[in-house]
């Protein structure tokens, strides 16, 4: 276990020890917002997933089929972003991810029948060596109360079906999936008390953390007094 000490932007140096860096997490955890924020910092090329899946709003009202589609999309979608971005950039600049591409089979296991899963199973097989690993994932939680407040508060009109038991059981699947982790390091970040956007110290202390050689897993934890 990891305790900070409050540091100041100044004392911060102006590069990351790596090419590469995905932030995961379940929905509503605050992915985007930190890869927006560490991105102006140190001037990296941003990966954003794509939100705009035409399934996805039918998949929240749980109509038959959709589930399959929408998770078929975001695969394919995923793997070809990952794939352009990669050769353009990853060797050129700081790439940094709101999503893991792993994340496809967790939301696939939460969600699909299962001779939609073996399919599935199947096209991810064949995708996954393709793509670039990252160098470090910095994995968010944070409990169910606050993921939906968090969804609640960006407005996303898709997302106003999601229900408190489909957060809880994609928590579970989350960290199942990274308590078992092992592929590269892997920094565990509490997010329930911490504020990026409105308290300067939390996002400094982060980026003090990110600064350092992380190696397996190690977590984040923020003491205050």
């Amino acid at each position: 276990m990891m305790y900070s000490a409050p540091v100041s932007a100044e004392t911060v140096p102006k590069t990351l020890p790596f090419r590469y860096l995905a932030v995961d997490g379940p929905i509503g955890v605050g992915k985007t917002t930190l890869v927006d924020m560490l991105c102006k910092r140190f001037e990296g090329v941003r990966m954003l997933e794509d939100v705009d899946n035409p399934f996805l709003a039918d998949f929240y009202k749980d109509r038959p089929g959709t589930a399959f589609q929408t998770e078929l999309y975001f695969l394919l979608t995923r793997y070809k972003q990952q794939l352009e971005t990669s050769q353009q950039e990853l060797f050129q600049r700081l790439l940094l991810a709101d999503y893991t591409f792993p994340k496809n089979r967790i939301f696939a296991y939460l969600n699909l029948t299962d001779d939609e899963l073996m399919l599935f199973d199947k096209l991810f097989s064949l995708l996954e060596p393709q793509v670039p690993t990252p160098d470090l994932i910095l994995y968010l939680v944070a409990d169910a109360d606050t993921c939906l407040d968090r969804i609640r508060r960006r407005g996303r009109p898709f997302e106003r079906e999601m229900s408190r038991d489909y957060i809880t059981q994609l928590i579970d699947a989350y960290n199942h999936y990274y308590y078992h982790y092992k592929a590269t390091p892997l920094l565990v970040v509490d997010t329930r008390h911490l504020d990026f956007t409105s308290r300067a110290e939390d996002f400094e202390e982060l980026v003090h953390q990110l600064q350092r050689q992380i190696r397996g897993t190690e977590h984040f934890v923020t003491v205050r007094g």
